[in-house]
């Protein structure tokens, strides 16, 4: 990547940074005399900060906690706040100022790593505290009902021709979505700085593009794309999974010839500063409301898979996810 490219990304990065801080003052200041008031005990309330819009993976994940731990009594009065934009990145700059704050968590995930990587960041989830992995689930690739693609294969022998002029959509710009069409353009010989990406904040968003036709296919996930499978309007033409999930009759990536499989994990950050008290009394709410019968009823609904992780474990998972993420970035010529 040139010098030149990375300055310009890194001095975009310092001007989002400069406005999120600004932006942050007030809002800081309102959640930090809530916690005051009532005591900053974590079982009392905690503030789940979901770095996207309504509608999408991570808000629903979000939720879908919240609900849990509100109907097990783990937290008594858990809320959702929604700040979108840039891959999560906003959401994470943001979260940093709230130093030793401990009844905020951030939704994170693989989407916020790529993004890190894309907007060169000022901040990376380690200058925080990973708190927990907790569920992971998978993107598929989907084109209209109409398309004449009937599999990958007939995708990528259209897609190989003209590159440029074969436009897939999807999520954030340096996001899973992305990152997969970077990986399975490397893997089918095409070269990954020639592809045309139209990203959007969500999957609703992408099935608008793709069924205005300014997409040949789109890549998010399952949950994203199911009711339009379901109704007619969209054929899925693989998940992007190390072997096929139950429930989803769709093949992999893999099956098809293409060495690709990449996962959508999704868990939570706690703030920096807190106490290791605090830190364990966290880590204790979100592994009880794992092991909830609400939450593993929505992973079932949801389709999502438990891969639970804490402690070292997780900052190595953390660790290896970032380097991947980055050198798809990098390919990517981004």
């Amino acid at each position: 990547m040139s010098g030149d490219a990375s300055s310009r990304r890194r001095g975009w990065g310092m001007i989002v940074y400069a406005v999120v801080a600004t932006l942050v003052v007030g809002w800081a200041l309102t959640v930090s005399a809530r916690s005051a008031e009532q005591g900053d005990d974590l079982r009392s309330t905690l503030t789940l900060i979901a770095p996207a819009s309504p509608g999408g993976g991570w808000d629903t994940f979000t939720r879908e906690q919240q609900a849990a731990m509100r109907a097990n009594g783990i937290v008594n009065n858990a809320t959702v706040l929604n700040i979108a934009g840039a891959g999560g990145t906003i959401g994470l700059g943001k979260f940093s100022t709230l130093d030793g704050r401990a009844t905020n968590l951030l939704t994170t995930g693989t989407v916020m790593s790529g993004a890190i990587a894309l907007n060169d960041s000022p901040v990376a989830m380690t200058d925080v505290r990973p708190l927990a992995r907790i569920s992971e689930e998978y993107d598929i690739i989907v084109v209209p009902a109409d398309s004449p693609y009937q599999s990958i294969e007939d995708l990528v022998a259209d897609w190989e021709q003209d590159p440029g002029a074969f436009p897939f959509t999807g999520g954030s710009a340096g996001g899973l979505d992305h990152l997969i069409v970077a990986d399975l353009a490397i893997k089918a010989g095409i070269d990954p700085t020639q592809i045309t990406y139209i990203p959007q904040s969500g999957g609703g968003e992408a099935i608008q593009v793709l069924s205005s036709g300014d997409a040949q296919a789109a890549v998010s996930g399952y949950n994203e794309f199911a009711d339009q499978i379901a109704a007619g309007r969209m054929r899925g033409l693989a998940i992007v999974s190390p072997e096929r999930v139950e429930g989803i009759d769709l093949p992999t990536l893999i099956e098809q010839g293409y060495e690709v499989s990449m996962t959508n994990w999704r868990g939570f950050l706690a703030p920096s500063g807190i106490t290791d008290e605090e830190f364990a009394e966290l880590e204790a709410i979100v592994t009880e409301t794992a092991q909830s019968p609400e939450w593993q009823e929505a992973m079932e609904r949801n389709k999502w898979t438990d891969v639970f992780l804490t402690g070292q474990d997780l900052l190595d998972f953390i660790e290896e996810d970032t380097r991947q993420n980055e050198q798809l970035v990098e390919e990517l010529g981004l």
